[in-house]
């Protein structure tokens, strides 16, 4: 996958569509966004990995500078346009000039590698893609296979896998999610965290080690990346119950 052309297109794909949306038009996938809130957002993620790249960040205790660095909002959707422009291809030029396995900060302790930026950021800016879409009452432009699996992974190796240090792991059963036109198969063990004190945890799902599955999960590949990122997406779902209640319960408690 060229990652960089990837999010360079989701990027211009995106601007597109907002700038002939109303701004205030709800984002039905982040329904505490209007269209230029959404708009607003990207540019930020992407002025501040850049900053965290050009910086050469390694450190949380640096972030505050890196926070100062991020513009003012404009007034106007017009006066956005260009600003996302220009932080889309800041970041471009930064990931462009470094390797995978560089040291840098991210928010996901288990990765602490320029990788993982250009990895968030493909599916970031993917996501971001069809949101502004959905927001424009516009098709949704299909995912490529390549990139509705990385995102999988993403989900389940990343997204869904965090709990407080003071947890621990509930695992409630395996569930086996079918990608029915590419025939790749993701194992993942859904359930719940609770801290050790007993107080209520939450949902959580991580890749499976082990186990035969007790639910399943099918949909083309991008229909299935879609469900995953609760970005739509028809998935047929077979099994106990009680594991697909689970499943729904990660899937819904979001990214």
């Amino acid at each position: 996958m060229d990652r960089l052309a990837v999010i360079a297109a989701e990027s211009e794909r995106f601007a597109e569509v907002l700038s002939d949306v109303n701004p205030d038009a709800p984002c039905p996938t982040c329904p505490e966004w209007s269209a230029a809130d959404l708009l607003w957002h990207l540019v930020n993620v992407h002025v501040f990995w850049a900053e965290i790249l050009g910086r050469g960040v390694l450190d949380g205790a640096e972030l505050e500078a890196v926070e100062a660095a991020k513009p003012a909002r404009p007034d106007t959707v017009a006066a956005m346009l260009p600003l996302r422009a220009e932080a889309t291809a800041a970041l471009l030029d930064q990931l462009e000039r470094r390797a995978d396995d560089e040291p840098c900060w991210s928010w996901w302790p288990a990765d602490q590698t320029v990788g993982f930026t250009r990895r968030m950021q493909t599916y970031e800016a993917t996501m971001h893609r069809v949101d502004a879409e959905l927001a424009a009452g516009a098709p949704v432009t299909p995912l490529a296979p390549d990139v509705a699996a990385g995102a999988i992974d993403h989900a389940v190796d990343v997204m869904w896998g965090w709990m407080p240090d003071d947890a621990a792991w509930r695992p409630g059963g395996v569930v086996e999610f079918a990608a029915d036109d590419t025939g790749a198969r993701w194992n993942v063990e859904v359930g719940e965290w609770v801290r050790r004190d007993g107080s209520t945890g939450g949902p959580r799902a991580v890749r499976a080690g082990g186990g035969r599955p007790a639910a399943s999960v099918g949909a083309p590949v991008a229909d299935l990346a879609l469900w995953v990122w609760t970005r739509g997406g028809g998935v047929h779902r077979t099994g106990e119950q009680g594991v697909i209640d689970l499943l729904d319960a990660v899937v819904t408690q979001g990214m």
